[in-house]
């Protein structure tokens, strides 16, 4: 799923992200939990303001972001 991405320039280069739009709703990230940076594709999971957990990857040569792991928080 492709999805609208706010971000920033990152510690190694890399484009971090601070929020994204998902389903007509600003999801804040929370906290980068982890980062796998590879040269064509860079995966972040994070945190985020509604509870969930997401893995976000960024594609650098298409400036894509997709959707490739959502968690619903624990109840």
């Amino acid at each position: 799923m492709h999805l609208h991405v706010e971000s920033r320039s990152g510690p190694y280069g890399d484009r971090e992200p601070l929020a994204f739009q998902l389903g007509g709703q600003r999801i804040d990230v929370v906290d980068i939990v982890d980062r796998w940076i590879a040269q064509d594709h860079s995966y972040y999971k994070i945190s985020a303001s509604d509870g969930g957990t997401y893995i976000l990857r960024y594609s650098p040569p298409a400036r894509e972001w997709e959707l490739t792991l959502f968690q619903a928080p624990a109840s």
